[in-house]
């Protein structure tokens, strides 16, 4: 048998399949046909939005948190000359302050830390490293912390890990601790 031979479509045919292929190059450009503006000018409809952006409030800053320095040697106390005082009547005990309370529990914690060890890292006390670290503690309603980062870095990374490992650490802060706060942490050495 032969090898069949191609057909073309015959003239009528061709016709209509070129009909067919303007009437679908015209559906489609019908639609951007809307966007040209054929020597009309129209008044421009376009809204003009603006932005700025503006630096963010300061969050309340809680006192920066020390460790104490170690007691003096005690010296002999000599006994007071002239007759014993009397103890003052009962006064009202002072309420403390309202921030008082939860940065007292951050400064033990924190001096329990040092007391460890955990607190200043032994490589930074090696290279006589000091700086202060402005750590973003973020309280849970338990009064444990759910996150943290550093807001301002001491320049030393080192100081700023321990810092975060610092506050990373606390627990079972105060129900009066804000939920939100910068705590400074300070490294000196001493």
């Amino acid at each position: 048998m032969p090898p069949a031979i191609p057909r073309f479509p015959s003239p009528p045919t061709t016709r209509r399949l070129l009909a067919a292929l303007v009437l679908s190059l015209c559906l489609h450009l019908l639609p951007a046909l809307g966007h040209f503006d054929f020597g009309q000018k129209s008044p421009s409809t376009a809204a003009v939005l603006i932005a700025e952006l503006r630096q963010p409030p300061a969050p309340a800053s809680a006192p920066p948190l020390t460790l104490p320095e170690p007691p003096a040697p005690a010296k002999a106390e000599q006994p007071p000359a002239g007759p014993p005082k009397k103890a003052p009547a009962a006064t009202a005990k002072p309420t403390p302050r309202p921030d008082a309370t939860w940065t007292a529990a951050v400064a033990q914690q924190l001096r329990q830390r040092d007391a460890e060890g955990l607190f200043y890292p032994a490589e930074a006390i090696a290279q006589g490293l000091q700086g202060e670290v402005q750590v973003l503690m973020i309280l849970d309603p338990a009064g444990q912390v759910s996150a943290a980062r550093i807001e301002q870095g001491s320049g030393h990374p080192l100081l700023d890990a321990a810092a975060l490992r610092a506050v990373r650490s606390l627990r079972s802060l105060p129900a009066d601790a804000p939920r939100q706060v910068v705590l400074p942490v300070r490294f000196r050495l001493r």
